[in-house]
């Protein structure tokens, strides 16, 4: 089978834990032949990845500004150059059919009714916009971004007209036309022209030569790693070659759209646009999909309350590899029986904050209780300030120690780093202690829980995210911000050495048996064969008839007839 592997924000595979979930799949699934495109800048770590023999990069496109090869800067030209370059008859066309996009972004929701039903926006800033997906605006949305990808394809083009005088006042009329959302009809100029540039970042894949038939069009089925601008490719090539369409979700990019901080300067009517665009293409990615994997229920759903239909939503949980915790996993005596360690990124959607509170009050009822904090690198520039709160308040609350008084002290909570002396490496973290924590007010799908159980290690959860579903009955689920719920669960824990066994025993059995490799490998190698078994037959040059030569006629046997037609491996009539 050949699979169109669409990837995000690398090359050739994405980066991060996306990035390691495909080169597992392309690993994993070797008699399939896998074309990648991927679509996001290219990253040094990406490019160090050496590809199997069954995979090969076909195409590679930056989305941010024309990459150096195969995305031609001469394709997206300027505004100025796509006014010349279109003639009248398709500028009218492409006017139309930017009307038609625009006048769905801007179509006011009628809460409960179609595609995305009551996905609010009011987190993301503050716009206040109620549903993503109503039935007009979905319909009147997915009809403009065809005709825009059909006039792409044709006449090429697209990037400069999207920039122009036309574009902006097709939108300026959409946002002020009668039953427009109320955030749209609000926006001003410097609104209209900051949106028209990022919508003309999103829509850059349609201008991509992916839609030919030694491309997209070859391919038996498009596998996209993210669903949003990732999986538009392989929108376009179920339109324009009927090719069905995998989305495996991992993390909701819509999701991520609204609690992104990036456009906290935004004004409040440019982030209700923005949150249309994003949702209305969730919408239609989820609407036309064959089949959405997401990697738990938490992000399934999301997907349903965008509009995706329940009978083609399967989760599929991410496979992570046991193999390297089977050390720590199998030893019940390894560990601090008093030790606390918490694993994870410092920002403030951890909330550490309350973690530290919650240990304040877990060392009034048990001294000799000790926390080790276990921070992630990560280059993202908030997350030093945050980290130096975090320090700041526990020298605070757990002045240093000392036995004597000519002893030097020690503070009960620790600030380490992964792979730094104290912490080499993930399995000998979660080995040094008892409990494993996690505090977070915000979470997707927390891998590092999953390692956690892999290791037997007892567990005390904020009920966020997947949290739930990964636990099972296996941990201890308290409310978020919550410092005291907290803190009597991990006593609970710590004061009860056989629990806490018992406990550890069962998260690994649940962890290898829901979420290894193996498992994710076993469900994506049948799901190719069922969305396979389902496409319509498409026949391509010189393939042929199907069955014109049946299989028996190339085994020899006395059911085949000795004669033969030259060249054809038919029997003689």
């Amino acid at each position: 089978m050949r699979i169109g592997l669409l990837t995000e924000g690398g090359y050739p595979y994405a980066v991060g834990e996306s990035g390691v979930w495909c080169e597992r799949l392309v690993r994993g699934l070797g008699q399939h032949r896998f074309d990648l495109y991927a679509v996001g800048r290219p990253s040094a770590a990406g490019a160090s990845l050496p590809l199997p023999p069954n995979a090969r990069l076909v195409r590679a496109a930056d989305p941010e500004g024309a990459s150096g090869n195969l995305l031609e800067r001469a394709a997206l030209g300027t505004a100025r150059a796509a006014r010349r370059a279109y003639g009248r008859r398709d500028r009218r066309r492409f006017t139309e059919a930017y009307e038609r996009l625009a006048t769905g972004l801007c179509a006011e929701e009628a809460e409960g009714t179609g595609g995305a039903r009551g996905v609010s926006t009011a987190g993301a800033g503050g716009s206040g916009a109620a549903d993503v997906g109503e039935p007009g605006g979905a319909a009147a949305f997915a009809e403009g971004l065809y005709a825009l990808a059909e006039l792409a394809r044709e006449r090429g083009g697209l990037p400069g007209a999207l920039r122009s005088d036309d574009a902006v006042r097709a939108l300026e009329a959409a946002c002020r036309a009668p039953g427009a959302r109320r955030g749209a009809a609000a926006a001003g100029l410097p609104d209209h022209l900051a949106f028209a540039e990022h919508l003309e970042g999103v829509l850059r894949p349609l201008s991509l030569d992916w839609y030919e038939e030694d491309a997209l069009g070859a391919a038996d089925l498009c596998h996209a790693a993210a669903g949003g601008t990732t999986a538009l490719p392989g929108l376009l090539a179920g339109h324009f070659f009927g090719t069905p369409l995998l989305v495996t979700e991992y993390g909701v990019q819509l999701r991520a759209h609204y609690l992104s901080a990036a456009g906290a300067d935004r004004s409040a009517p440019l982030r209700t646009l923005l949150a249309a665009l994003h949702g209305r293409l969730a919408a239609e990615v989820y609407r036309q999909a064959a089949l959405l994997t997401p990697g738990n229920a938490h992000t399934r759903r999301w997907q349903e309350r965008c509009g995706a239909d329940r009978d083609r939503v399967r989760t599929v949980h991410p496979g992570m590899a046991a193999d390297r915790f089977d050390g720590v996993g199998e030893d019940e005596e390894s560990g601090d029986p008093a030790t606390l360690v918490w694993v994870g990124r410092a920002e403030p959607a951890k909330d550490l904050v309350a973690l530290l509170h919650a240990f304040d009050e877990i060392r009034t009822r048990q001294p000799d209780a000790r926390l080790r904090i276990v921070t992630v690198p990560v280059r993202d520039p908030g997350a030093e300030p945050y980290l130096a709160q975090c320090r700041a308040l526990a020298a605070q609350l757990f002045p240093d120690e000392a036995a004597g008084a000519h002893a030097v002290g020690e503070n009960p909570v620790s600030f380490e780093e992964l792979g730094g002396p104290e912490a080499p490496t993930l399995e000998d973290t979660y080995a040094s202690g008892a409990v494993v924590v996690l505090s977070s007010v915000v979470e997707g799908f927390p891998a590092g829980l999953v390692e956690a159980m892999f290791c037997a290690r007892a567990t005390v959860s904020t009920d966020v995210g997947a949290v739930v579903e990964i636990i099972g009955g296996t941990g201890l689920v308290v409310p978020p911000r919550n410092p005291r719920a907290l803190a009597d669960a991990c006593l609970a824990l710590l004061r009860d050495p056989e629990r806490r066994y018992r406990l550890g025993a069962a998260a690994r059995a649940r962890a290898l048996e829901l979420f290894t490799v193996e498992q994710n490998l076993a469900a994506f190698r049948g799901i190719y064969l069922e969305l396979l078994s389902h496409a319509p037959v498409r026949h391509r040059p010189g393939d042929g008839a199907l069955f014109a030569h049946p299989a028996e006629a190339h085994v020899p046997g006395s059911w085949t007839p000795r004669a033969v037609t030259a060249g054809t491996g038919a029997p003689d009539a």
